[in-house]
């Protein structure tokens, strides 16, 4: 092999060891901690797994909708960007919040659907965690970043979604927001682990 290729293979090593460690802390950064932060990673992806976050972080070309998780009413699609089809982005109907009158969500951030590489549908739980910790599905955030997007307008809009267009509340995840940010720093602060 060349001294030029051999100079790639190493510096790709560094570059993704780099990129692990960002995400994942010494083994004695988090000591015994692993039981635990797997128990709160399950309290997360519980959270994760309902249709508040999996309408937006879907396989499909086009968002989802409701607790049943239809297709979103009008043929909306993806679009190449993911907000929404040219000439008709999400942005047309989401607005800043929710809208009383029509039932369509919003939130303080531009709606867009997850992009398909951070999409999550009918992963189990250990394949969701593995998902996360994938820095090319997890928009090559950190563990830190990770947090951040939790704490984002469109994350905590899942526990204020207001009514659909027929007045009924939409469901609120499973577990409370202080709880869900609380086990996701637990998680993120002892490695990451995966069940």
């Amino acid at each position: 092999m060349r001294t030029g290729a051999v100079g790639a293979v190493l510096i790709a090593g560094v570059v993704a060891a780099g990129a692990l460690a960002l995400v994942q802390p010494s083994r004695s950064q988090t000591g015994n901690r692993v039981p635990e932060s797997v128990a709160a990673f399950a309290k997360v992806a519980s959270v994760l797994a309902s249709p508040r976050c999996q309408n937006c972080h879907t396989l499909t070309n086009f968002p989802r909708q409701g607790d049943d998780r239809h297709a979103h009413l009008f043929n909306v699609t993806r679009g190449g960007v993911d907000h929404g089809a040219p000439g008709l982005p999400c942005s047309t109907c989401h607005g800043k919040s929710n809208n009383a009158a029509s039932g369509a969500p919003g939130a303080v951030e531009v709606w867009r659907l997850a992009p398909l590489a951070m999409g999550w549908d009918d992963l189990s739980t250990g394949a969701l965690c593995r998902h996360l910790t994938d820095p090319q599905h997890n928009g090559y955030r950190n563990g830190r970043q990770i947090i951040d997007h939790l704490q984002s307008p469109l994350v905590t809009w899942a526990w204020s979604p207001g009514f659909d267009r027929n007045g009924r509340p939409r469901t609120l995840p499973p577990v409370s927001y202080p709880d869900f940010v609380r086990a996701a720093e637990l998680w993120v602060s002892a490695g990451v682990p995966c069940p």
